[in-house]
């Protein structure tokens, strides 16, 4: 019921084929949509210009869901859009690394350990429980519309607005605070975030498939009727006591690699990403650590929280793991041998 077309052929499909479907007796389409240019750079791709992006190419370097979220979410929907590699490692680690990946490992590693392994049971919900818990059911509405009128790129944008709500939701509510003060209520935060990263996961499975049954596999809902959009809601919520599996990244950072002038090495593959580093990012990454590193000194001795100086450690840990295995600051500290003196 849908024909999508360039729009510099929109004259022939909206004019002369509708006129041949009509001779020959076929239904013609309900609606006509012409969608816009790539441009890479500010100019408009062309094989004589030589400017043409390799989508398997790119694919292969960062993987399918990256490209799919990029293009189905940093440019209207039928518009012209500009094209770079910068932009689509800019958006993938700011709303897939950072907004839910960060997201969804702080709140089930959270969860394993102070829940048991398991979803945790809600007490009483305050209001602004509720108020998450209605956004993330009344989504399904919405991002149902953008689809029909092709406003695709809200249907990414509308995702990522559920992913914001509920990181301010964590900060503010702050489950790690809440350990020993009230764990009740801990509890129940818990209990929220992981219902909302349940429909982040069901939301996202048409732009990024593999992050969202990822993330459905963390959640420990099995594959059938409970990842479709039937199961959006409570009538489909996960039952306290339930297991999770241990978590893990659902989407790792990419980091950008300097491309030589003129061509060059073929780039590597997605799994490969987050291999050698260039001097320039191995330095900036080391800069990351040391700040982390100072964080965590500050956080002991003002005589922060563990749970807060345990966030600061793992932070930092994650930057030393993306550095080289072999890098100084990844080998661990000489034991000193006590001398016979010290001994006596």
């Amino acid at each position: 019921s849908l024909h999508v077309v360039g729009k510099d052929i929109l004259r022939f499909h909206a004019i002369y084929w509708p006129a041949f479907l009509m001779a020959a007796g076929l239904p013609l389409p309900k609606r006509l949509f012409a969608h816009g240019w790539w441009m890479n750079e500010g100019e408009k791709m062309s094989k004589s210009v030589g400017n043409v992006v390799d989508p398997v190419a790119l694919v292969q370097r960062y993987g399918p869901d990256p490209v799919r979220h990029f293009l189905l979410s940093d440019v209207t929907f039928g518009a012209d859009g500009d094209f770079s590699e910068k932009k689509l490692v800019e958006s993938s680690n700011a709303k897939l690394a950072n907004e839910l990946g960060n997201l969804a490992y702080r709140t089930l590693s959270f969860t394993q350990k102070q829940c048991g392994g398991a979803v945790p049971a809600p007490d009483a919900f305050s209001e602004d429980d509720l108020q998450l818990l209605a956004e993330a059911a009344a989504l399904l509405p919405q991002l149902r519309t953008h689809v029909d009128s092709m406003a695709l790129h809200r249907y990414s944008q509308g995702v990522s607005g559920l992913a914001s709500a509920a990181n301010r939701y964590i900060d503010v509510q702050a489950p790690w605070a809440l350990k020993k003060s009230d764990p009740a209520r801990m509890r129940t935060v818990l209990y929220v975030l992981i219902e909302v990263l349940r429909h982040l996961a069901l939301y996202s499975q048409p732009v990024t498939p593999r992050i969202g049954a990822a993330l459905l596999e963390q959640l420990g809902v099995p594959e059938g009727g409970g990842r479709s959009f039937a199961a959006v809601g409570e009538g489909s919520a996960l039952q306290p006591g339930q297991p999770l599996p241990p978590p893990r990244i659902v989407f790792q950072r990419i980091e950008e690699a300097d491309e030589a002038e003129g061509g060059g090495e073929a780039p590597p593959p997605a799994a490969a990403l987050t291999a050698a580093l260039t001097a320039a990012e191995e330095a900036a990454l080391v800069a990351e650590v040391g700040a982390a590193g100072e964080r965590v000194r500050s956080l002991k001795a003002s005589g922060a929280g563990s749970e807060e100086v345990g966030g600061a450690v793992a932070t930092l840990l994650e930057l030393k793991a993306r550095l080289p295995p072999d890098h100084e600051l990844n080998a661990k500290p000489a034991k000193k041998k006590k001398s016979k003196a010290a001994k006596a």
